[in-house]
């Protein structure tokens, strides 16, 4: 387990458990082959919760040395199965099924120019630039596939952190599952009381800096107790979101997420609750670039007591 920790790669975990990789590829291929795609989300959920299942029954039997065992093997297939599930999204949306994907110099230093400040410290985008040079990139689809496996999903353009902004207002507010805290500082940026916080359980992928308040989605919001609450890409099928809901000082939960529904978010939470109403804003959903991740963002305002 202290070795699964560590986040292997897959080519290393299917060395050590080549059985259960095999196991793993057959059930994805299936989906994949049946055009059902979207089901995919839910193969991995239920990885995800069977291996959950085995933690409470372990924390119920300590010593029991069958159950350590099945949950080994069940983390090492849920694992095998979310980096296959990475694996095949990456070559789809690339073309690319093997070797390294990058830029060109051009389209490298376009990007780079037109997204960041420096490195991958991300900036508000200009849309009139980002208008003028994007459609310049011809190798434009690589852009997301190379900068997700460092946890940046989207793009924030200025006008969509002014709108936010706006809509905040003086409000208290609060970032859960911030990530890299891109979102809070540059809410900050416009004068925006925000705490970006995240259970920094993404290490493997996320660099976290200071201001990223180590605490999970439940915690950060019992002790902050926000008015406001913005969530950008939420896994799909998460277990936090859930708790927005049910903390009674949240007045607005502003999610930049996917109008694919197996892509972010957990829509049976969002369909389940009964506090708040909830909308597309497709203004706001247009300011989140590239605009070819179909992004949107989706407005919860807690219902009036009557």
């Amino acid at each position: 387990m202290k070795w699964l920790q560590s986040k292997p790669s897959l080519s290393d975990l299917g060395a050590e458990y080549p059985e259960l990789r095999d196991t793993v590829r057959g059930e994805i291929a299936e989906i994949v082959a049946s055009d059902a795609v979207a089901g995919l989300p839910a193969y991995l959920r239920r990885m995800s919760q069977a291996e959950q299942l085995l933690i409470k029954k372990l924390h119920g039997s300590p010593r029991d040395k069958k159950i350590e065992a099945a949950l080994v093997q069940q983390h090492v297939r849920s694992r095998i199965a979310h980096l296959t599930v990475k694996q095949h999204l990456l070559s789809e949306a690339t073309g690319i099924k093997k070797g390294k994907i990058r830029f060109n110099l051009l389209n490298g230093f376009l990007a780079q120019k037109l997204l960041f400040e420096d490195g991958l410290r991300r900036k508000p985008v200009s849309l009139f630039w980002f208008r003028l040079v994007w459609p310049l990139l011809w190798q434009r689809k690589l852009l997301m596939p190379l900068v997700q496996p460092e946890g940046i999903y989207c793009f924030y353009s200025q006008q969509l952190i002014t709108a936010l902004a706006t809509l905040v207002g003086t409000q208290t507010c609060l970032e859960i599952a911030a990530g890299d805290g891109t979102l809070a500082r540059l809410m900050a940026g416009r004068n925006v009381a925000i705490t970006a916080t995240d259970d920094h359980s993404w290490k493997h992928e996320v660099k976290y800096p200071d201001f990223v308040v180590k605490r999970d989605a439940q915690d950060a919001l019992r002790e902050y107790a926000p008015e406001v609450v913005l969530c950008s890409w939420p896994p799909a099928g998460n277990s936090f979101e859930r708790h927005v809901f049910r903390t009674r000082s949240v007045q607005l939960y502003v999610v930049i997420s996917s109008r694919h529904r197996f892509a972010a978010g957990n829509w049976d939470d969002y369909r389940q609750q009964s506090a708040f109403d909830f909308v597309e804003d497709e203004k706001l959903s247009r300011l989140v670039l590239p605009p070819e991740l179909d992004a949107a963002v989706y407005i919860f305002r807690r219902k009036p007591i009557t």
